[in-house]
């Protein structure tokens, strides 16, 4: 191995539990200020010195700034490294870290803060080698997890080198794997507008808005097809409707996540909803629309001389969740996935890190890193 990998990635190693201990500690539910603001704060603690922060606008209004820290070098490459603080889980669900066995389990911890963690160490690692870049940026947002707006930050890193994205790691028959293939995703809204009536005395004066988004739920579900050409899932995941148990619904509105290889055959599901059901109108939007990954070709030499770095292989892999690498592939080609450490169980209560992982996925990360920027 690289000598320089391995004297870094130990004392990232070491020091990893301890920081994702201190970001996975603040409760930070997408488009929170406060959490966002606390997580930020402790981010900027873990930055190496001399380091450029600036913040800039959230693609998602009401949110609190993205941060983009920078270091400059003497070289000629200039990469992004990515990721975000941001969780699913609400304030009054939040788990601190907590070791139970071979797992360091708490919220937000393998999706995405053990990843971020990983990606400041790497920055510090960087800072004593400028000769290696012109500029290693990272960039930090606060609304991943819940976007239905476009992401405003793909024209601000264009011509960069390479997109290094800090997402979950994974094996692949025994060896570490990064990400080069994401499905796109998106995300289906449908508002239903009926008519309220007495369900006892005058049920049938209703429009009952509940029965009409169980319908649509039921259209979009018909599209499931995971073995299909598209490999199309399609999956209602919130229905509302109702204010009382008394009452016709005459409104309410349901979600569904939808992901496949391409957006056409997300976008393709939307004809399935009828624009009305029994006398109840449905509107359907796709409110969300993130474009899929394929970066196979162009990542295959960089994962190569990665290899040669750690003296193993570091293979491709493809995954079905959405990321913000996503957004990079079309304007930067080498874009990778899938650099943080290895763990489960992501947007659930016993979310957690494989502590085992960190160690070998610091070292997959710099590797990555360094055969980038050697091109």
């Amino acid at each position: 191995m690289d000598p320089w990998i391995a004297e870094n990635a130990a004392e990232l190693a070491h020091r990893i539990p301890r920081e994702i201990e201190a970001l996975v500690g603040v409760s930070s539910p997408s488009g929170d200020v406060a959490g966002a603001e606390e997580c930020i704060a402790v981010c900027a603690l873990l930055l190496p010195e001399g380091v450029e922060i600036e913040r800039i606008p959230c693609s998602s209004a009401g949110h609190a700034q993205d941060i983009v820290a920078r270091i400059s070098g003497t070289g000629s490459k200039r990469i992004l490294l990515l990721g975000h603080v941001d969780t699913v889980v609400a304030h009054d669900q939040h788990r601190p870290l907590a070791r139970e066995g071979e797992q360091l389990v708490g919220s937000g911890s393998v999706d995405m803060k053990g990843g971020v963690v990983i990606a400041l160490g790497a920055l510090r690692a960087l800072a004593s080698r400028p000769e290696l870049y012109a500029e290693i940026a990272l960039l930090l947002v606060n609304d991943e997890e819940w976007r239905t707006q476009p992401f405003s930050h793909v024209e601000r890193f264009a011509g960069f080198d390479a997109c290094l994205c800090f997402e979950a790691g994974e094996l692949r028959d025994d060896n570490e794997a990064v990400v080069v293939r994401r499905k796109a995703a998106g995300t289906i809204h449908v508002e239903a507008h009926g008519r309220s009536s007495h369900s006892g005395s005058a049920p049938d004066r209703g429009r009952n808005a509940l029965l009409a988004l169980a319908a649509a739920a039921q259209a979009v579900a018909a599209a499931h097809d995971p073995q299909g050409d598209a490999h199309l899932t399609a999956v209602p995941t919130i229905l509302r409707s109702g204010d009382a148990f008394n009452v016709v619904p005459g409104k309410g509105e349901l979600f569904c996540d939808l992901r496949a290889d391409e957006l056409d055959a997300i976008e393709a599901v939307l004809d399935r909803i009828p624009a009305d059901h029994e006398g109840v109108r449905l509107d359907a939007e796709l409110i969300r629309r993130w474009p899929g990954m394929h970066s196979e070709g162009e990542t295959a030499p960089v994962l190569a001389r990665a290899g040669e770095l750690l003296g193993r292989p570091v293979v491709a892999a493809s995954r079905g969740g959405a990321s913000d690498a996503s957004h990079y592939a079309s304007t930067i080609p080498v874009t990778i996935d899938g650099l943080g450490p290895r763990g489960g169980k992501a947007h659930n209560p016993e979310e957690f890190v494989l502590e085992a992982s960190l160690l070998p996925r610091a070292e997959v990360a710099l590797a990555v890193i360094l055969a980038a920027l050697e091109g």
